[in-house]
């Protein structure tokens, strides 16, 4: 273990306590803030004139500097210290959140998404260092499980909160929200968070432009391929050239001695696993939720709250299931609960798929919500669990930055394949087209909950492959978190 980083052994109850709660509040208004805006958008057009296209970028804006910055924002953490780049993170999301709720244009408002995305993505991977810094390996699947918890409802309560706050006071609540509580959060993380650092004093410069460059081609393809096309030539060309800009990232750093992203990463089997299994499960999840509370509002009448409100139960489970499944994983791995989950999401968006009618009431839907946010809530807290101790302690930073870029990257994939399959076969102009669309869209989403869990049914196979020198290695053959050595 380097010199530089803290015990993770001798944390004191107190010391876990307030990580746990400073941690779980900042993730917790990056991760709302990705969706809070979908309920609200309708009233902001109006409000700021907006036209479609820039409704689309209000949601984008967000997605992509978040996506892109991850890799910066963990490697920044490493270097000058976690607790430090964390709590930077907190003041520039807050400070961009005063700016989005002042602002009095589309343009505006898309630049302050953009800050908003550039701090959350501080947020998100040095959360999880910290929480890893501060508990025993033996209590992390609990602790894990506390964080997934309240990821998974920001992210599924993202539509009740803007819409209940849009329909009662103004869409400019939705991010005054945050202030009071960023403010708040800056001095007790200064000073209540222990500091650590990652073993690699040296921040990879070329590295970091190659990858957040990469990223940024990608995902801006990505969301644009709705609007212009998948085949259009700026979407092709941003595609193509983020492309070749990884491929070059991947060949420097398995040149320079002092990588940002050790390629040995994904000699690891749990770590390839988890990684991919996350970017399916945001592909399916994310673009499915875009559609679904369209769906209540725009075919089945009901008001931004009333769809919220209706969204319950899938946004309540992940308070009651996820700190079972995270301490569940301590005692049995986390990986038959991660492909337990995603196959019960699957079930549960598949449910959806085959009642979507305009007409469908309710009380039908409700067995589709629950399964979708029981099978939500099983990810979260075992896969941080298997990712984190699928790495050694000095470099779950950057590990953490990837797969947090990766479900960035599956997330806004979602919403633009499950969008362009909705708009193919269906649309807006009746509710019967609505449905046309929104059908095969859910399978789509279904699809990709399913190769989720193909992925992690697949981990075993991969362990037994694993040869026996290997840099990272886990004391469990099922997901359990591992002390490992470097």
């Amino acid at each position: 273990m380097s010199t530089r980083e803290t015990s993770r052994t001798t944390s004191s109850p107190a010391n876990i306590a307030w990580t746990l709660i400073l941690t779980s509040a900042a993730t917790f208004m990056a991760a709302l803030d990705n969706l809070v805006v979908t309920t609200a958008l309708p009233v902001i057009r109006d409000d700021l004139d907006g036209s479609l296209a820039d409704l689309e970028w209000v949601v984008n804006g967000y997605t992509l500097p978040f996506a892109c910055l991850l890799l910066l924002a963990a490697a920044l953490g490493d270097r000058f210290g976690r607790r430090r780049i964390f709590a930077g993170g907190v003041v520039l999301f807050t400070a961009a959140s005063a700016w989005a709720a002042l602002a009095t244009s589309t343009d505006s408002l898309i630049a302050a998404r953009a800050a908003q995305g550039a701090g959350a993505a501080a947020l998100m991977p040095l959360s999880l260092t910290l929480i890893s810094a501060a508990v025993p390996a033996a209590r992390r699947g609990m602790a894990f499980g506390i964080w997934g918890a309240v990821n998974g409802l920001a992210i599924a309560s993202g539509p009740l909160v803007g819409g209940t706050i849009t329909e009662h006071i103004s869409w400019h609540w939705i991010f005054w929200l945050n202030v009071p509580l960023g403010i708040v959060l800056v001095p007790l993380a200064l000073t209540r968070l222990t500091e650590s650092h990652g073993a690699n004093n040296r921040l990879d410069l070329v590295g970091t432009v190659l990858a957040s460059s990469g990223l940024f081609g990608v995902v801006l393809a990505i969301v644009r391929a709705h609007e212009h096309g998948w085949t259009s030539g700026s979407v092709l060309t941003d595609f193509t050239l983020g492309t070749v800009l990884l491929a070059a990232f991947v060949r420097w750093e398995l040149r320079t001695p002092a990588p940002m992203l050790p390629m040995r990463f994904f000699r690891s089997p749990t770590f390839t696993a988890i990684n991919a299994a996350g970017l399916l499960m945001f592909l399916g999840a994310f673009g499915s939720i875009f559609l679904l509370t369209q769906f209540l509002q725009f075919i089945q009448g009901y008001s931004p709250q009333e769809a919220g409100l209706r969204m319950l139960p899938w946004t309540a489970m992940p308070m009651v299931i996820a700190p079972i499944a995270g301490a569940l994983s301590d005692r049995i791995g986390g990986r038959p609960i991660v492909t337990s989950g995603f196959l019960v999401m699957a079930a549960g968006l598949g449910w959806f798929a085959v009642i979507a009618e305009p007409d469908v009431s309710y009380l039908s839907q409700v067995p589709a919500l629950v399964l979708c946010g029981i099978g939500m809530a099983m990810f979260f807290a075992p896969a941080s669990a298997m990712l984190m101790g699928s790495v050694s302690p000095d470099e779950q930073g950057i590990a953490s930055g990837v797969n947090n870029a990766l479900r960035e990257v599956g997330g806004a994939l979602g919403v633009a394949v499950l969008a362009s399959v909705f708009a193919t076969r269906g649309g807006y102009e009746t509710p019967a087209a609505f449905t046309d669309g929104l059908t095969p869209a859910l399978w789509v989403g279904t699809s990709s909950l399913v190769a989720a869990a193909i992925a992690m049914t697949a981990l075993r196979r991969g362990r037994r492959r694993h040869a026996a020198g290997a840099a990272l290695t886990d004391d469990r053959q099922d997901g359990v978190p591992a002390q490992v050595t470097s």
